[in-house]
């Protein structure tokens, strides 16, 4: 059974990170500072999901006390230090370590206002030091202004509203925590309402300061945790993207954002970040003289890696092209407006829906990703309106719970087959909202008529065919069986009866060569044959 504590403590850090999750691409639309990359939401999501992944693995039946309080924050802090990614994410790691090692000091103390408000000074503190130049009007600064927001309280409330009784209730310590949390979010509100005025970018870009914001929504989770599910909980408001008219880009003439992992002995960062700053800009280099993590941006990240040859091991290594996003983040904030998800299999298909406009999720020999796959297409999809095709009446439920997860506008249009949805995206229009060309695609669909051929698995029960021999369906139904070429004709019959054209699509191991397909149709009936390439059908079929 695991221990109530340790899920009392990852209850609130997987709020922290829901929270943050849910406007993580808005995050992303106000990165401006120190490169409009658009990953601000991305990097500090990541770091908190390194965070719980790491809960997860403590959480080995072992209890609180078995485990220690020294154990868990430090597993937490090295957590988000190797997760961590982008000045953003590096940053927030410092702020877990910070905090972790204050509670890690202070073993059989509650944690209570007290001991939060020294957390977060310690924490605030471990996040300047890691910047060279610290600049005002960021995350650093928020977070400052919400640690003061702590301290201030402590001098104007009552000592019994300051520190808790050894047998102080959990309930007792949620309700004490929150009030100081809450008013921290207040402050840290105001601290990023501020920030435009601190730093001329933002100002010029329209914008708060995205790593701002985004600690202020992880706190916000750490209060929904905290007071529970029917709170009356404080609105954080939303913000605009950034104009792109100045996106804040000149000063980092570097291609790569390069994050690595160094393990050794008797490390220290400083030493190293000269000779970073010699092949790249926003240095940081941060963690213990077992562990470094490494964040340049650079053109040259070999030559990132080889700073550290001499002084231990590399691993770990993430890279990201700068341009690249830059680039995606402009065409997504000025471009389409509606993007698409389609689950494929085989080679074929996925070039045809990928000619039409749709980002594909490969669906493997079963046509079945998971959520996790789906959650990642649609975030891959530079719009903020998604439409998912999933293909197959078994990936449904997986898309619709990829689109609750989502924070983008994302809605499920339900393709029971892969021919059906490359016939409905004839009908999409990326210039249209999402609810529209829901609309279009929906109805699109009902105009198809969906049908396969496939080789017999085993014998027929009523003795109509034999195992490998052609068996034809529509829907569910078998309406044609017996030799290759007589059943396909019979289903290009059978879907023209009531259809303008009728599309063939040649799988794997069809026994027909491609070119010899419309030879096997009714005089007179129009078709359409593509190479799909697709396990287990030797066509797919489909009348509209």
């Amino acid at each position: 059974m695991a221990d109530p504590s340790i899920e009392r403590f990852r209850r609130v850090v997987a709020s922290a990170y829901g929270s943050l999750e849910a406007r993580r691409q808005e995050v992303n639309d106000l990165n401006v500072y120190p490169v409009a990359d658009g990953d601000t939401g991305e990097n500090m999501a990541l770091t908190m999901r390194a965070v719980m992944e790491e809960l997860d693995r403590l959480d080995d039946g072992r209890s609180l006390d078995e485990i220690g309080r020294t154990e868990l924050v430090s597993a937490l802090a090295r957590a988000a230090l190797m997760g961590a990614r982008g000045n953003s994410g590096v940053i927030l790691s410092q702020i877990v370590r910070g905090a972790a090692e204050e509670l890690a000091s202070r073993p059989g103390e509650l944690v209570d206002p007290v001991l939060v408000a020294s957390a977060f000074g310690r924490a605030a503190d471990a996040a300047y030091a890691s910047v060279r130049e610290p600049a005002e009007g960021t995350m650093l600064t928020v977070f400052r202004e919400m640690a003061h927001s702590i301290s201030r309280q402590l001098a104007h409330v009552d000592a019994d509203r300051t520190r808790l009784s050894p047998d102080a209730t959990a309930e007792q310590q949620d309700e004490l925590l929150a009030d100081v949390i809450e008013q921290a979010i207040t402050d840290g509100r105001k601290a990023v309402e501020r920030t435009p005025q601190q730093l001329d970018v933002l100002a010029e870009a329209g914008v708060v300061d995205a790593g701002g914001y985004g600690l202020v929504l992880i706190l916000a989770g750490v209060l929904a945790a905290l007071r529970g599910d029917d709170a009356d909980l404080p609105v954080i408001e939303h913000y605009e993207p950034a104009r792109l008219s100045q996106p804040h880009h000149g000063d980092s003439k570097f291609q790569y954002c390069t994050n690595f992992i160094v393990s050794g002995s008797g490390l220290v960062g400083r030493d190293f970040v000269g000779s970073l700053e010699q092949i790249g800009d926003s240095v940081l280099v941060v963690g213990d003289q077992a562990t470094l993590k490494v964040h340049v941006h650079t053109d040259d990240p070999e030559s990132a890696m080889g700073v550290f040859s001499s002084a231990g091991d590399v691993t770990n290594l993430d890279v990201a092209d700068m341009r690249k996003q830059v680039a995606e983040r402009e065409a997504r904030m000025a471009g389409h407006r509606t993007g698409v998800v389609v689950v494929a299999a085989g080679g074929g298909l996925e070039e045809l829906f990928d000619s039409m406009g749709a980002l594909v999720v490969r669906g493997g020999e079963t046509l079945n990703p998971s959520t996790a796959e789906l959650l990642a297409g649609i975030r891959e999809v530079p719009t903020e309106d998604v439409i998912v095709l999933p293909s197959s009446s078994n990936v449904i439920m997986a898309a619709e719970r990829a689109c609750e997860l989502s924070e983008k506008n994302s809605v499920v249009v339900p393709t029971g087959t892969q021919q059906e949805g490359l016939l409905a995206l004839v009908e999409f229009d990326p210039e249209l909202p999402g609810e529209e060309n829901r609309m279009r695609l929906e109805g699109a669909i009902g105009e198809v008529t969906a049908g396969g051929v496939a080789p017999a698995g085993r014998d027929d029960a009523a003795g109509r065919f034999r195992r490998g021999d052609a068996v034809g369906f529509v829907g569910d139904r078998i309406v044609a069986w017996g030799g290759a070429g007589s059943t396909l004709a019979a289903m290009i019959e059978n879907l023209a009866a009531d259809a303008e054209i009728v599309t063939v699509i040649a799988g794997e191991g069809a026994p027909i060569p491609l070119g010899e397909v419309p030879s096997h149709a009714p005089e007179g009936i129009e078709l359409e044959v593509h190479e799909g390439g697709q396990p287990s059908w030797w066509w797919l079929l489909a009348g509209q």
